[in-house]
């Protein structure tokens, strides 16, 4: 009967050290031949539909979730006695051809030059920014493989590559001010880089999450 403890116990062990061995070489595999993170996005050059001058909003056809092509007319201003030679100017249209994402005009409201009337996005050019750990961003190169996964489409696999790696933290660009005085903790910074995605037959929405695997060897 002890013979038969020892054996089972002595098994038990061998099991333990197995599985450790193997959640070791599956996290080195991981580290060496990938990066990966779940901070990340999908996202596009967001543009802003603004007026060429300030008036009134006599109209403004445009509702989100249209699409529109390149310098059509989404509204109109009030022409506060422009020349004949001018009305152009209380002419509203499309900055690029894509989709509104955001309106936020109301006929009734003044509208001002720099001030967006909405926004929008070309559904062709979407892209995934992922924020990299700063410890790791020496091993990310342009033209890597990456495998993308969306929340969107769970049952999707995505493939693309690195475009372009940030030139600056992300939090260079925060709103928030950095402290300057009391207790110092050092926090990993992260870098963003940007990741083309494959050409794909389904809809994606910026804003929506991600999670990438950059192939580094």
């Amino acid at each position: 009967m002890n013979g038969k403890r020892k054996m089972i116990i002595y098994s038990i062990i061998v099991l333990m050290v197995l599985a450790i061995l193997g959640v070791g070489a599956y996290y080195w595999y991981e580290n060496t031949y990938y990066v990966s993170t779940e901070d990340a996005r999908v996202t596009g050059d967001i543009v802003k539909v603004s007026p060429q001058i300030a008036g009134r909003i006599l109209e403004f056809k445009a509702e989100e979730g249209q699409k529109v092509k390149q310098g059509q007319i989404l509204g109109r201003q009030e022409m506060n006695n422009l020349p004949d030679s001018n009305l152009e100017l209380a002419i509203i249209r499309a900055p690029i051809s894509g989709i509104l994402i955001k309106k936020q005009a109301n006929i009734g409201e003044i509208g001002s030059p720099g001030l967006p009337l909405a926004m929008m996005v070309d559904p062709d050019k979407l892209y995934i920014s992922a924020n990299i750990e700063e410890t790791k961003l020496e091993q990310i190169k342009i033209g890597q493989t990456v495998d993308i996964g969306l929340d969107q489409y769970p049952d999707k696999k995505f493939t693309g590559q690195v475009a372009s790696v940030g030139q600056a933290t992300a939090s260079t660009f925060s709103l928030l001010p950095t402290a300057t005085g009391g207790n110092f903790t050092k926090v990993v910074q992260k870098i963003p880089v940007k990741i083309e995605i494959k050409k794909t037959d389904v809809k994606l929405l910026p804003g929506t999450n991600a999670v990438i695997k950059i192939h580094v060897r």
